[in-house]
Formats: structure tokens, C-alpha cells, sequence
């Protein structure tokens, strides 16, 4: 057994035991390399919590990938910056590479210029996330102020059609967050990117921020299975290194539990901080913990989570655009998740479609 797939088993048994200590490294990460972003989106929690314009250095991420290298499986170099302002990703994407972690890019595509995608599709990038939230040009301007609809729809649309052309490169997943502005919008936006050549997958994701929502949460009987980001990951390290127990964490206001500078990542893993959060949600009382209680995402039901230690993390991201698919259209019984409250969409509203320009079709 190699060294991945010992530590996913060892994960994996912490999970079942319900223990509070691992003894093993998350599988997964998401790794901000930048602060820096160039929109404003009403929805991002760096609305709310103010970022710096700042770059994560060398050290830090060298230091990181030393750490996790034999255990990790999958960083995604993302954040609460994007990803094509941080003029080293490149290096990053390679740096993970020669140590045999898949990493994952997801881009707002104001950057995604002709010659942005040479360089990705000549990148051993596994997966790239392409973020249109919107099926009209009113929706998608609302929710990603400063990008312009037909310049990042025509960028995404360039983009796949060069990876199909080549025959090769990175997973393509064009990704809408439902929110109560677009949710009408949902089977316009499936059917259009479907039908784009060269994307691979199309995710409709739930909005887990509660900032657009500031009353959504889970509430106490949401806490019936324990959360898995705290066994499985996806940890995250903030571009000074600072480290969290998921995203979340530090988009509620959450305090780092440790910095890669300063203590190895099974320290800070299962750190007396961590171990605490792992008592609670086993306990059931997870709703104890400030940042846990006012958290949006999605709880699994645990066979979910043990089907996502038994296989490799890129093959569990691949699976995830059309896992969710099933459950959030019912195809799948709803115990599999114990998603919070969630917004009804809105009614009889008018869809226009994201048509090329030059389609001649209605837009």
C-alpha cells in the first residue's frame, strides 16, 4: 500500500472510531498563493473580512508541499484572491506536480486571455474550475462586479475549445453558485456550457457562504453526522500560512489553528484545537462551535464520506459536479446530506440565453 493510500486508511478509521486524533494528514487542501483579486462579488467573505494585497511566499509554500507531499493528494490553489494574479502559479502547479499532487485552479476569467490558456494547457494542472455564476448578463454582472459578461463567457468558450482541440489537458468544470438571483436560471446554464466543446462538466453548487443570507446556518438536528472536513480535509492555508480546519472556518471568523511556519501540519492536524472540534461533532454538539453553528455547507451522510477515503482524491473530484447533480435533483435519497435552509428560487422570472455573440439566436 503506498503512502496515500495508507493515510486515506488511516483517516478513514479515525472517521469510523469517531476518534479525535488521526494520526495522519488531510488528503486535501486549498491553498491561497494570492490575496489578490480584481472584482468585487457581493457574495465573497473578502467583502467582509478586508485582504491584503499579498502574495504567499517561497517558504511558505515550499514548507507546505514539504510537509504534505507524501500524503497529499490534491491542493487547490485557490482562495479568497484569484488564482491568475498570483504571477508564480505556474511554478506552483509544477512545484505540486514533481511531487505527485494534482492540483486544481479555479479562475473569474477576466485573466483568461488566449495566451493565459496556452500556458494552462501546457501545465500538468489536473482540474480547472471555470466560475460563471449567472445565465443572463444581469445576473452575472450583479454577482461578479467589475467582469463583464460577454468578455468571460467568450474566454471560457476560447478556453475549452483549444483543450479539445489539443485532445488533452486539465479537467474543465464550469461551476454557477445558486443564489437567489439566478436560481431561475439554472437549466439555461446546464443546457448552454453542456453543449460547449471541450467542457468536461457542468456544477450547479450550492451558495455556502451566509453572507448573501446572513440568517442561514445549521441548526441542532442538522448536527446528526459529523462533519468531514475536519478527518478528510480540505484544510486551508492562508497565504501567510496560517492554517484553518476548512474554508469555512476562516470565512466565519474562525482563528487559525496553526501556522506552517511555525509547527509541522500533524501537529497543527490534530492539534488540541482540532481534537476539541472533532469531541463536539461526534457528541452531536456541534452547534456549540460559533463558526460551525452559523455554517452553510453541506453535511454528508457518512457513507459518502467513506466512499471519498476508500478512493483517490482526483477521482473523487472528478465524480463530485455529477454526485451533487443526483442529490440536489432528487435522484438520490435525501439522507445522503443534511444541507441547511436554503432560499426558494425565485418565480416568473424571464431567462434569457448565454448565447455566443454571433449565434444569431435570441439573447
Amino acid at each position: 500500500m503506498d503512502m496515500r493510500a495508507w493515510n486515506r486508511a488511516k483517516l478513514l478509521w479515525s472517521y469510523l472510531r469517531r476518534s479525535d486524533s488521526t494520526n495522519a494528514l488531510p488528503v486535501e487542501y486549498i491553498v491561497e498563493t494570492t490575496a489578490k483579486c480584481n472584482l468585487y462579488c457581493p457574495m465573497c467573505p473578502r467583502e467582509t473580512y478586508k485582504q491584503p494585497k499579498e502574495d504567499m511566499t517561497d517558504e511558505v509554500f515550499q514548507r507546505l508541499v514539504a510537509g504534505a507531499g507524501a500524503s497529499a493528494e490534491h491542493m487547490m490553489l485557490i482562495g479568497l484572491g484569484e488564482p491568475l494574479l498570483d504571477h508564480k502559479i505556474f511554478d506552483r502547479v509544477g512545484h505540486c506536480a514533481r511531487h505527485g499532487i494534482h492540483t486544481l485552479l479555479s479562475t473569474n476569467g477576466t485573466l483568461l486571455d488566449e495566451g493565459a490558456a496556452r500556458r494552462i494547457l501546457e501545465s500538468p494542472l489536473a482540474h480547472i474550475t471555470l466560475s460563471f455564476d449567472g445565465a443572463t448578463k444581469e445576473s452575472f454582472e450583479y454577482y461578479r462586479k467589475g467582469a463583464k459578461f460577454e468578455k468571460v463567457r467568450d474566454n471560457f468558450l476560447r478556453f475549452a475549445r483549444m483543450k479539445k482541440e489539443r485532445g488533452r489537458g486539465p479537467q474543465v468544470v464550469v461551476q454557477m453558485v445558486r443564489m437567489e438571483g439566478n436560481a431561475a436560471e439554472v437549466d439555461d446554464f446546464v443546457r448552454f456550457w453542456s453543449a460547449a466543446p471541450g467542457v468536461d462538466q457542468v456544477r450547479i453548487k450550492e451558495d455556502e457562504t451566509n453572507l448573501m443570507r446572513p440568517d442561514a446556518g445549521h441548526g441542532a438536528a442538522d448536527w446528526k453526522h459529523p462533519c468531514h472536513y475536519l478527518w478528510r480535509g480540505a484544510m486551508y492555508v492562508k497565504w501567510n500560512g496560517d492554517a484553518y480546519p476548512c474554508c469555512q472556518s476562516y470565512m466565519l471568523g474562525g482563528e487559525p489553528v496553526g501556522n506552517v511556519l511555525e509547527s509541522p501540519l500533524a501537529a497543527i492536524f490534530d492539534s488540541r484545537s482540532m481534537k476539541r472540534m472533532r469531541r463536539l461533532h461526534v457528541a452531536g454538539r456541534a452547534g456549540e462551535i460559533g463558526i460551525c453553528s452559523r455554517c452553510c455547507t453541506t453535511i454528508p451522510h457518512p457513507l459518502l464520506v467513506a466512499g471519498s477515503l476508500l478512493f483517490p482524491a482526483g477521482a473523487v473530484r472528478r465524480l463530485l459536479p455529477a454526485m451533487e447533480r443526483l442529490i440536489y435533483l432528487a435522484r438520490l435519497p435525501g439522507k445522503w446530506l443534511t444541507p441547511p435552509a436554503r432560499q426558494a428560487p425565485p418565480k416568473g422570472e424571464t431567462l434569457v440565453n448565454i448565447e455566443p455573440a454571433g449565434s444569431g439566436r435570441p439573447k
